[in-house]
């Protein structure tokens, strides 16, 4: 029914409502409304299913977004779900925390024509959302059981994404994790007005009604090895993500008011989870009543500050050494920031921290930055004016990114093999490490990244897996005895 699509030209962009900037900011719901279903079936329609598809390309999982699209806006929603959960393990999760302004919608045709990109992400929301409210997201069931079985190192987007691709093939597989619960940074990084718990505890619990095993407090390396692992499972998967925080190289980075941001927002995540949470009530990590700077440009910057605000800080300032157009960060992030609050400092970077005599911490000294000439990746390199201000700061939190731990060291396994930054190395082609059926994906393979790089590298990483468990399957075949007649 082409007559549904093409509505560009007559019907403008238009996002799910969203809440008003100061009473969000008092709480950790969402901050963005459902579509309702014929306000999702209108934006679908604006979709104008060009024959070369840029935004299903500018998808990592190249997801079949136009083909969703024209089924929205048919009103074909359970196909449309059946459509989208072909090549994405947890859509309503991309739809809200994906970057779709660096992504799928900041490369679609009719955003490039002037009209305003089909709103993709709050579409993909809508789609599983409702998918789960009508009852179509249901446990798995494979079409046979295998007896192989599959040991995943990590319960984060990447290994839940292996755990269902190897769960649907009829593997037994377990999932090991050193949290308390599944999720990894979905559950105690990326904050609840981002990314509501409940949708990604449906997700775990789904897995587990699948028959998905989950050992939770388990680290490896301690008494259970990565050795032990091996002897256990017929493959392993290491989905470990990092966590290592980058350090601040700045006098008096070491105060004890300054915070690594995965420590801030895990204490913020679990007081939102009803967990006890003693560094949150002595006062450590609540920013009420006081002046907080976030050192970074990132999406865990923008997490940071906009949980400060909804902690009741004084004041939130967010310091960064290139201008707005060069920050990694969601631009959509930075506008919600600025409507709550937030203030940013351009082209500024820490020079110290400074504090009182009496050891308090005061504020932020920061140096004016311009930007110079183009470094390695292309991006225009800070460079010093000479000019130097302090920001009034009682905390400070720094976002500079992460770094993978030490693997071979923590799993007691020598024969693992990282490259200079500490990530594990892998035959891309299979994705192996250099211990034999041994595998490993996402961020602990490229460094930290999208949720939905994790998700498509588990995908990968789980199909190579079932390929080797099918040789070894076969291989079992031909050695087994023949029964005699």
């Amino acid at each position: 029914m082409a007559s549904r699509m093409l509505k560009f030209t007559e019907l403008d962009r238009s996002m799910p409502e969203k809440r008003d900037a100061k009473k969000r900011a008092r709480d950790f719901g969402e901050i963005y409304a459902d579509y309702a279903t014929e306000a999702a079936e209108a934006q679908a329609s604006r979709c104008s299913q060009c024959g070369v598809p840029f935004c299903q390309q500018g998808c990592p999982l190249t997801n079949n977004i136009p083909d969703w699209l024209k089924l929205v806006s048919e009103n074909r929603l359970e196909e449309a779900y059946q459509v989208s959960s072909a090549t994405n393990n947890m859509p309503e999760i991309c739809g809200r925390i994906c970057p779709q302004d660096r992504l799928c919608e900041g490369i679609c045709t009719i955003e490039q024509s002037g009209h305003g990109t089909v709103t993709i992400g709050s579409i993909e929301r809508f789609i599983t959302d409702n998918a789960w409210e009508e009852g179509w997201v249901t446990p798995i069931k494979p079409p046979r059981e295998r007896k192989e079985s599959a040991g995943i190192i990590g319960a984060g987007p990447g290994g839940l994404a292996a755990a269902e691709q190897l769960r649907r093939k009829g593997y037994k597989v377990t999932v090991y994790d050193r949290y308390d619960r599944g999720g990894g940074l979905l559950i105690y990084g990326i904050p609840g007005f981002k990314l509501e718990k409940h949708i990604v505890e449906r997700r775990i619990k789904r897995l587990e009604d699948s028959g998905v095993k989950f050992k939770f407090n388990t680290s490896i390396g301690g008494k259970l090895k990565l050795s032990d692992l091996r002897d256990k499972h017929d493959t392993i998967l290491i989905a470990t993500g990092v966590y290592k925080a980058r350090d601040l190289m700045v006098p008096g980075s070491g105060h004890e008011s300054v915070h690594a941001a995965l420590d801030y927002l895990t204490t913020s995540n679990r007081k939102g989870l009803g967990d006890e949470v003693p560094r949150f009530d002595d006062g450590t990590h609540d920013a009420r009543d006081k002046n907080v700077v976030v050192i970074g440009g990132g999406d865990t910057a923008m997490d940071c500050v906009r949980t400060a605000v909804r902690q009741g800080a004084k004041s939130v300032t967010c310091l960064y050494r290139r201008d707005r157009a060069n920050m990694p960060g969601s631009q959509r992030e930075v506008a919600n920031a600025e409507e709550e609050g937030v203030v940013f400092e351009w082209l500024a970077a820490p020079e110290a921290i400074l504090d009182t005599k009496a050891g308090k911490l005061k504020a932020v000294r920061a140096a004016r930055m311009k930007l110079g000439a183009p470094d390695p990746s292309g991006r225009q390199s800070p460079e010093k004016t000479g000019e130097t201000f302090d920001v009034k700061a009682d905390m400070v939190i720094k976002a500079l990114g992460f770094d993978p731990e030490e693997l071979p060291e923590l799993f007691g396994e020598p024969a693992l093999t990282v490259n200079r930054w500490g990530a594990i190395k892998v035959d891309f082609a299979t994705l192996e490490t250099s211990i034999p059926n041994v595998f490993a994906a996402g961020d602990i393979v490229r460094g930290a990244s999208l949720v939905v790089w994790a998700i498509k590298d588990g995908r990968d990483a789980a199909e190579e897996m079932h390929k080797r468990m099918k040789q070894m399957s076969r291989a079992d075949a031909a050695t087994a005895p023949v029964a005699a007649e």
